[in-house]
């Protein structure tokens, strides 16, 4: 660290900064390996700028529209006069080699922006805010408020990685190669959504498989990413929150702390950068990642709004013979909630569903070695509801304009003090009267009407229902940190890193369908660790790649993850219980590599090579979870070769053993592991242990 030039260090990571001598902003000089910044930084400009300002083209960390009125920034400030303009001039920096502050303040206004950079403790991940101080004595109105722009050097073109979806169709991986302009993806939902994930990857378009940077956002509202590639061979990133309730206000004497923004560097391409997430998200996880993700069964595909004491103790009972160890009831359990029109709100046991009492029947539940879940959404209230009929005012609505429905069902405006207090009252109330060792939390509808009845004034409703989730889930985890939470959104519709430091587990998609779920799956582990990835082995079939698979292929799936069973286990036979009885014997012995090892994606849903490799941190074991993903109808009836799965991270001379079977670590990363498909079998679970 010097004079205005300061330095960062990651665990393999650098991330140098600088005030030029202007002091009009800070700017990047690099970001990348160990030493990086000794050398001409690979994101300066030379040259003059014809029609554009030299902001518009610097590495700018934290713009305004008056350092880039043309190319776009990450702060527009606008006084009731409707001036904008804000620009900065550098007063202070503090900090050392893990984390910094650099502070700004424009002379006008009063404002004082404050640049906030921390290297997450053993990561390659710079968390990057900003913190704002109206010191002045005019009300601004923050028009646009993102918390960090990123520089990344694509000399060649921009390769810019995401992932899209829709419900049942999350976390599509896809790339779109940038020449000039912007690619922006986001939520306007008041949660990440379906649609896109927060998260997005730059390599440069000549080197795909080596260097690769990343954002991703922990924000649980509404959001954007923008990546935009100038013509000079930068791709600058910009990350934040999406003001979908209009400007913020900043009143004198106001602060205002803005969303993490996380950036990622690995020399590796993505598979690395998804190690480096699951490094962070591990750390995230704080001593919770230690705590053993059970095996669960989870109702709701076997029986629906149909619940019971009869039929859900019927399928605890085989639930418990196989081998799970929590059993979750889902929807339907309370009174009212007989389809998805009613009961939402309310939220008492049906007595007629639990004749003998809901105690009573946890403890049979708990008698057979289960633990006890429960599903919830208490974000959401049924129009029939008591709730609704005395509490009209607690939902989202504009005054004057008619409700919309989404799944039959409203969301209370959990930002209003009142509402945020019944909500965490009536599960912390339920995990205080009954035995209840898992919770899913559920929400499946976004937010629709942008208004409060009654206010006087605008509200950043988007902004208030976050932070009383954030705060519900840390009472929660703090008061009765033996629950495990499963964060659910309709499947995958709020996950971001937010929410994966508040949540233990994530259920990414309600589609189970095999060869979906792989890509589901593939996606997701590239954002996301494997202790946070739920998944269900079921009898669904796939709603866009449709084609069979084996039970194997789905137990094989769900255990890259946390594994689960959503099937009808009533109706299996005894020969596919005993197969499941074998599968979940064998997950749990390798479970901690899962949760705890280094993961290298191979292949993909759409190559012949597929699969995960997972390898314990003293390495010597190496569990390798592969699939078939091609026809079924041809392997194994003519003469071929086995598919070779080139493995990560071995050591050449090491020795592997799998059985009778020894490989070398050379032979394992050259040439590869083999596997060999035929119509009976389409998937395989390897664990080689070293010598």
């Amino acid at each position: 660290m010097s004079n205005r030039r300061w330095t960062l260090r990651g665990e393999h990571t650098e991330y140098t900064v600088a005030v030029p001598d202007h002091g009009r902003w800070l700017e990047l000089v690099s970001w990348g390996p160990h030493g990086v910044a000794q050398g001409p930084s690979p994101v300066a400009y030379t040259g003059p700028t014809p029609f554009l300002t030299a902001g518009d083209y610097a590495p700018v960390e934290y713009a305004t529209d008056a350092v880039r009125p043309f190319a776009g920034s990450e702060l527009v400030v606008e006084l009731p006069d409707g001036d904008r303009r804000v620009s900065w001039a550098y007063q202070e920096a503090a900090g050392d080699d893990r984390q910094l502050r650099v502070t700004f303040a424009d002379p006008v206004t009063g404002l004082r922006a404050e640049h906030c950079y921390r290297f997450a403790d053993g990561t390659d991940v710079v968390e990057r805010w900003v913190e704002l101080h109206n010191t002045g004595d005019t009300v601004l109105r923050l028009v646009q408020a993102a918390s960090a722009g990123f520089n990344v050097p694509t000399p060649h073109g921009g390769r810019v990685s995401y992932q899209w979806g829709q419900w049942a169709q999350e976390f599509q991986l896809d790339h779109v190669d940038l020449g000039q302009g912007r690619f922006t993806v986001g939520s306007a939902q008041g949660v990440p959504g379906h649609l896109f994930v927060p998260w997005l990857a730059v390599r440069d378009s000549a080197d795909e498989t080596g260097p690769a940077w990343a954002v991703a956002l922990a924000w649980t509202g509404s959001w954007e990413i923008s990546a935009q590639r100038d013509t000079g061979g930068l791709t600058r990133v910009t990350a934040g929150r999406h003001l979908t309730d209009g400007p913020l206000t900043l009143a004198p004497g106001e602060r205002l702390a803005l969303p993490v923004v996380a950036g990622a560097y690995s020399g590796e391409g993505l598979d690395g950068l998804a190690r480096v997430w699951h490094t962070y998200q591990r750390g995230l996880a704080g001593d919770r990642l230690d705590r053993v993700r059970p095996v669960l069964y989870n109702s709701w595909e076997a029986t629906g709004f149909a619940v019971d004491a009869g039929n859900q103790l019927a399928l605890a009972r085989t639930a418990a013979e196989i081998g799970a160890e929590a059993f979750v009831v889902d929807d339907g359990w309370f009174i009212g909630r007989h389809d998805d029109r009613g009961g939402l709100g309310d939220w008492s046991v049906d007595a007629a569903k639990f004749p003998d009492g809901f105690d009573a029947f946890i403890a049979e539940i708990r008698a057979m070695g289960l633990t006890f879940g429960l599903w919830v959404e208490p974000e959401c209230i049924s129009p029939a509801s008591q709730l609704y009929a005395e509490h009209p005012d607690w939902v989202y609505a504009v005054d004057g304009r008619p409700q919309t429905l989404v799944r039959n069902q409203l969301l209370l405006d959990l930002g209003r003090p009142e509402v945020a207090e019944f909500v965490h009252s009536t599960v912390d109330g339920l995990l205080r009267r009954h035995d209840i060792g898992y919770l899913k939390w559920d929400f499946n509808r976004p937010r629709t009407e942008p208004g409060r009845p009654g206010a006087v004034a605008r509200v950043d409703l988007d902004g208030a229902h976050v932070a009383n989730l954030h705060r519900i889930y840390e009472q929660l985890r703090r008061d009765h940190p033996h629950v495990i939470i499963e964060a659910c959104a309709g499947g995958g519709g709020r996950t971001d890193l937010a929410m994966a430091a508040r949540a233990d587990v994530f259920w990414p998609s309600d589609n189970t369908g095999p060869l979906d779920r792989l890509a589901i799956q593939h996606g997701f582990l590239h954002a996301n660790a494997p202790h946070l990835l739920s998944s269900w082995v079921t009898d669904a079939p796939g709603l866009f790649d449709p084609r069979p698979r084996s039970l194997a292929f789905r137990f094989v799936l769900a255990m890259a993850g946390v594994l689960g069973i959503g099937a009808d286990i009533r109706h299996w036979s005894p020969e596919q219980r005993a197969e499941a009885a074998e599968w979940i014997a064998r997950y749990k012995q390798i479970r901690d590599v899962v949760m705890h090892g280094e993961v290298h994606l191979i292949g993909g849903p759409d190559q012949a090579r597929c699969a995960v490799q997972y390898t314990s941190p003293d390495g010597a074991t190496v569990v390798v979870l592969a699939w078939h993903t091609g026809r079924l109808d041809g392997p194994g009836l003519l003469p071929s070769r086995a598919v070779r799965l080139p493995l990560r991270g071995l050591g050449r001379q090491d020795v592997y053993r799998h059985g009778e079977q020894e490989y070398s670590g050379s032979h394992l990363s050259a040439v590869g592991l083999p596997v060999q498909w035929a119509a009976e079998h389409d998937a395989e679970m390897i664990v080689l242990h070293r010598s």
